[in-house]
Parts: C-alpha cells; sequence; structure tokens
C-alpha cells in the first residue's frame, strides 16, 4: 500500500513539474513567434497544437503505449467543443479588453471553480485553504495586473470564458475519475473535437482581431521553426494539463497556473529582458507564500482525514483537495456509466 502510495505520489510531483517545464517553455517560444517575428494568430496555432497532438497519440497508439477506451460520443463531443469555445473565449477576452483585466480574468478562474464544485460537487474548501487562496490571487495581481480598462463586450466576453474554463477543467478531471480512463485516453478522443472547432473559427477570429490573414502571412524558415517547436511543446503542455488535472484537483491546476505565471515572469526578466519592478518581485514572492500554505494546508488535511477515515471505515469519503507537492488519498467510486452529459 505504501508503495502503490508512493509511486502514485511520485506521479503526481512529474506531472506537475511536466506541465510547468512545458508550459513555461511554449509560453518563451510563443512570446519569441508573436512578439518578435510578427505572428499573431494565437488561435489558429492552438487549432495546429491539438491536431499535431491528437496526430502524435494516435502514433503512440497504434505502437502500443496506451490503449483507447470507449467513451460516449456524446460525451466526447460535448466536452472537445467546451474546451475548444473556452480557448477562443480567453483569446477573444484578451482581443477586447486590457492586459490587466485579461489577468484578472484569468484570476477569477479559481474563485468561480471553487464556487461551482462547491455548490454542485459538494466539496468542502476550509477556510485555511480559503486564505491561502485568496493571498495567492492576491500576489499574482500585484505581480502581473496593470491597467484595468472595462468595456460592455469584454466583460461579458471575459465571463463566458471564466465559465467555459472552469466547467471543462471540472469535468476533465471527473470524466476521468466517473468513468475511469486515463489522461491520455481522454486526450486522445477528444482533442479531434477540439482542434476542428478551432480549425474552422480560428482564421475568422484571428482575422477579425488582428486584422490580417493567416493565410496570407509571409513564412519563412524562422516562423515556421519556431511554429513547429511551439506544436512540438504544446504536445507536452496538452497531455500534462489532462495529467494533472485528472490526478490532482482543478483548483489545484489554477494554483500551478499561477505558479507558471510567475516563472514565465522571471524567465522574461530574465532571458527575453522584459521591464521588472519591485511591483512584479513582491507580488511574486506574496504569490510564492500563497502556493506554498495551499499545498501545506492541502497536506495537513488530507492526512488528517486519512487518520479519521482508517479509524472510521464506515464514514462515506467526501472530496478534498490536492497539494501541488503532495498526494491524493480518496478513492473515487467507479460509475457504471459510460456517459456524463
Amino acid at each position: 500500500m505504501e508503495k502503490m502510495m508512493m509511486g502514485f505520489q511520485l506521479g503526481v510531483i512529474g506531472a506537475l513539474f511536466l506541465s510547468v517545464a512545458s508550459s513555461v517553455s511554449i509560453v518563451i517560444c510563443n512570446k519569441a513567434l508573436m512578439s518578435n517575428l510578427g505572428f499573431p494568430f494565437a488561435t489558429t496555432l492552438t487549432s495546429w497544437h491539438l491536431m499535431v497532438t491528437y496526430c502524435t497519440l494516435h502514433v503512440a497508439q497504434r505502437l502500443n503505449f496506451f490503449e483507447t477506451k470507449s467513451i460516449d460520443m456524446k460525451t466526447v463531443i460535448l466536452f472537445g467543443i467546451l474546451n475548444g469555445v473556452s480557448i477562443g473565449f480567453l483569446n477573444l477576452s484578451l482581443g477586447f479588453n486590457s492586459i490587466g483585466f485579461y489577468q484578472m480574468t484569468k484570476l477569477a478562474i479559481i474563485p468561480f471553480t471553487v464556487l461551482l464544485e462547491t455548490i454542485f460537487l459538494n466539496k468542502q474548501f476550509s477556510q485555511k485553504i480559503k486564505l491561502s487562496l485568496l493571498l495567492l490571487l492576491m500576489g499574482v495581481g500585484v505581480a502581473s495586473v496593470t491597467d484595468l480598462q472595462l468595456n460592455l463586450v469584454g466583460s461579458i466576453l471575459s465571463l463566458l470564458a471564466i465559465a467555459t474554463t472552469c466547467v471543462g477543467q471540472i469535468l476533465t478531471n471527473t470524466i476521468q475519475k466517473r468513468l475511469n480512463v486515463s489522461s491520455t485516453q481522454l486526450l486522445y478522443q477528444s482533442a479531434p473535437f477540439q482542434a476542428a472547432i478551432l480549425f474552422v473559427t480560428g482564421p475568422l477570429l484571428d482575422q477579425y482581431l488582428t486584422k490580417q490573414n493567416v493565410f496570407a502571412f509571409s513564412y519563412s524558415p524562422l516562423v515556421l521553426g519556431f511554429i513547429i517547436l511551439s506544436c512540438l511543446i504544446a504536445v507536452s503542455v496538452n497531455f500534462s494539463t489532462f495529467l494533472v488535472i485528472g490526478k490532482t484537483s482543478p483548483v489545484t491546476y489554477q494554483v500551478l497556473g499561477h505558479l507558471k505565471t510567475c516563472l514565465v515572469l522571471g524567465f522574461g526578466y530574465t532571458l527575453l529582458h522584459d521591464p521588472f519592478t519591485a511591483r512584479n518581485i513582491i507580488g511574486i514572492l506574496i504569490a510564492i507564500v500563497g502556493m506554498g500554505l495551499y499545498s501545506y494546508f492541502c497536506t495537513y488535511e488530507n492526512k488528517k482525514k486519512q487518520l479519521v477515515d482508517l479509524s472510521s471505515p464506515q464514514v462515506k469519503d467526501r472530496d478534498t483537495n490536492t497539494p501541488l507537492l503532495g498526494h491524493q488519498e480518496n478513492e473515487v467510486k467507479k460509475s457504471n456509466k459510460d456517459s456524463l452529459v
């Protein structure tokens, strides 16, 4: 039993490390591609990411690296479309809002996810965890939020982006656990639908936001090289995203996302010589303290609950949070149905 839990914990740590490393790498790569090389087509690039991810997983499946598992097609299609739509809304939110308001949109995903899980999944978050999340959000806000300019269309798009992103991430976790599918199996089956909706809408969305046509862009060898590199890194990003959410929770994944934001700010200053102020440093330090407290409180509460469960085996398990570097103690009951939608 201890060996199994140790293996699970190492798997969680590996997933977190892969997610952080790949996400920071792709942000730096895409920043060079869009800012330095003038390739502004973010949504279309995302559709290419997903298509390359699917092709890579298809080859891996053919080589028997993993087995496919049948999931209700309605569930897969709606799940894939929802994730694709959420990406589109996030890009639209960035296009219609200031950078500061967009960062606030991303920060709002954590409390909205906590609210949804509390209402619909009956999850319980202690006051200590809520305070650590608040400290984290304050730190990231201080480090990354600059100007705040409100407009009606941008605000509506931000609300839609928050809602679809939260629901998509909660479903990523729920589908994997209740239908007993791995992150690879779920990503393999949903990626084509995510790619399809972005491939169709991406060029139109990018042209509306940038006033440029992705098909009329002049693709130099250097631009093509960075696009290929971005797509290859995206395979790891997409895989690690599903892996982290499946092994931990949507809230933990969002906490990890803000760690990536702090790292991107640091790497941007170090490698790309972005402007860096005392405010950035203070915000990052506050955020790191918040992340540390979140992980500590989750680990403490999970261990405490494990002792209660061992002494009272008849007590029904409740879902809890998963720390950034901790392990998940709860066994999730398997559903006999293959559809959640």
